[in-house]
């Protein structure tokens, strides 16, 4: 029986989490949260910058910015993920990404490090059925006394509510 369950939650695990293991991830933080993102999808990180507001937008797009000539939409992970909002300050971070041929910028409270994770570091996200949708969740990273939340920000950015940034910088 032990054998079985094994061999059930390892085609289970390898199927509910991509081939992250060994991979680097940028660590930010929302709140007393710390989110990770693969270290390649990451361009550069700025401090936050005066926006162009885009009217009817959803709330968590905060506006564009004009990025060496690339019109770039700004949007605040504390509004998205809606979490209590805080005035920006000196440690807020725009980490901007680059994913699917577009540019855009997120909004975090701060940026702590770049890690490797092994694939016995990482674990399956919960499955929360239909109360919260988890699709964009490539797992969790446990790191000593740390849990991250590992993000596959390519599904998040192209998730049916963030899919109008694709429309407005097409």
């Amino acid at each position: 029986m032990t054998i079985v369950a094994q061999a059930y939650s390892s085609t289970r695990r390898s199927a509910a989490i991509p081939d992250v293991a060994g991979r680097e991830f940028l660590i930010f933080t929302l709140g007393k949260e710390e989110y990770g993102i693969d270290i390649l999808k990451v361009q550069e990180l700025r401090g936050y910058d005066n926006v162009t507001y885009i009217a009817n937008a959803p709330d968590f797009l905060k506006g564009v910015v004009n990025l060496r000539g690339v019109i770039t939409p700004i949007i605040d992970m504390r509004i998205k993920f809606k979490l209590t909002a805080t005035p920006y300050d000196q440690f807020t971070v725009v980490i901007i990404l680059h994913f699917e041929s577009r540019t855009a910028g997120i909004v975090v409270d701060g940026v702590s490090d770049v890690i490797t994770l092994s694939a016995d570091q990482i674990k399956p996200p919960p499955q929360m059925g239909t109360v919260l949708k988890t699709d964009y969740l490539i797992g969790l990273g446990a790191l000593d006394d740390r849990m991250l939340i590992l993000l596959d920000i390519d599904k998040l950015m192209s998730s049916e509510e963030i899919g109008l940034v694709n429309n407005l910088t097409a």
